[in-house]
């Protein structure tokens, strides 16, 4: 099918699977690997879209279901699209509202048509189709839209799983007709099979004929076990075409990322970074500050040492301990240096990869993080022993 992005790969690791690329869209380039940071219903949540761009984001997530519920697709199509509604000039990546089927299930029902879901907000019906879906995405203008898929959680076992596989090829199918841009907007396929190796390959088969611009790893990040979900990721990159962008859906805990950097992913997206944020919850890299603790009230350093963030320039660990949970601007300044935190930690993860020392970094950023291998988690010693980075035997080279 048509295309409207450019792939281009700068450098490959020569340990790992991992990959620096520079993926052009309609609104600019993105480096990748790249976190994308999600704007659910249009907006970050405590973050104006000047201080996303200050952070050098080069492209978010909203959600095509809330945003069709509101402010509604004909408002999007009055005003131009959603990024001239929200004030956004960079790129776009709508979620189809398939994962709604998960997370709202209680509110869904899910059929070969498509999926009707009660709204949350006054308790009206709303009938998303696969085509429905993408006259959303057409509307609110997307330089990546995802497919209507039929999504399961990681838990479900037994003949649902296959079933939401092929309904999801069928819905595929059903998306690539109605998508009336594909000169402008991107349209990925989204690869599901739970977490059965052979669903997984024959979903992979038959998306890969369709021939979409990327390709998306889906159904995951559900609470399964964390050593069967690097083996779904992998088995993924292995056998999904290299030549283009390959996406992992809902993850963001930054041993995640650089572990699935390494087994080959190019982009990541999810809420984590501003939920925890509205806890009191700072990241670092020498792990999380709940900055709700007593310790902090007179600590008078900022968040993280060396971040440029306007939260870690202007502010201390006790003013944020004063005022977090408590008052908004504290969920403000967190999510400001969280979003920061994730947007650099992808910047020096795809560095190292061009400087062809991603293994080394690999080993600094565990250290960092855990400082003693017996807290390093298993599954994650096990991936990247899988792509050649021994954590535990291997040593951190200068």
């Amino acid at each position: 099918m048509k295309s409207a992005l450019k792939w281009d790969v700068v450098a490959k690791c020569g340990t790992t699977k991992a990959r620096a690329a520079v993926l052009t869209l309609p609104h600019g380039p993105v480096n990748a690997p790249v976190f994308m940071p999600v704007g659910t219903q249009g907006t970050l949540k405590g973050i104006t879209p000047d201080q996303i761009e200050g952070l050098g984001c080069q492209i978010m997530l909203n959600n095509t279901y809330h945003l069709g519920l509101r402010p509604g697709q004909e408002l999007l199509d009055t005003c131009g699209g959603a990024h001239v509604f929200q004030g956004w000039n960079r790129n776009l990546l709508t979620d189809s509202g398939g994962f709604q089927m998960v997370s709202l299930l209680k509110l869904a029902e899910i059929t070969e048509k498509g999926v009707q879901f009660e709204s949350p907000h006054d308790g009206s019906l709303m009938l998303l189709t696969p085509e429905h879906s993408m006259s959303l995405q057409n509307s609110i203008g997307a330089d990546i839209m995802m497919q209507l898929d039929d999504v399961v959680s990681s838990l479900t076992t037994g003949p649902r799983v296959e079933e939401a596989m092929w309904r999801s090829i069928r819905w595929l199918d059903r998306c690539i007709k109605a998508h009336k841009k594909p000169e402008s907007q991107n349209l990925f396929a989204i690869i599901q099979g739970g977490l059965d190796p052979a669903l997984r390959k024959q979903c992979i088969e038959e998306m890969v004929k369709r021939d979409t611009p990327g390709y998306a790893i889906g159904g995951l990040s559900g609470g399964e076990e964390k050593d069967k979900f690097w083996r779904v990721v992998s088995q993924c990159t292995d056998l999904m075409p290299r030549e283009k962008p390959i996406y992992c859906m809902g993850v963001g805990y930054a041993e995640d990322l650089v572990v699935c950097v390494a087994l080959g992913v190019d982009m990541f997206d999810c809420v984590f970074p501003t939920r925890t944020a509205r806890f009191g919850n700072a990241l670092t890299a020498t792990g999380t500050l709940s900055l709700r603790q007593a310790k902090f009230k007179d600590d008078f350093r900022p968040i993280e040492e060396g971040c440029d963030c306007i939260a870690c320039k202007s502010y201390t660990r006790a003013y944020l301990y004063t005022i977090v949970t408590k008052e908004t601007v504290g969920c403000h300044l967190i999510s400001i240096h969280n979003t920061a935190y994730q947007l650099r930690l992808m910047r020096q993860v795809r560095e190292s990869i061009i400087e062809d020392r991603f293994p080394q970094f690999i080993h600094k950023f565990f250290k960092d993080l855990f400082v003693e291998k017996t807290a390093y988690p298993e599954w994650a010693v096990n991936a990247l022993k899988s792509v050649n980075v021994d954590l535990i035997q291997g040593e951190e080279q200068p």
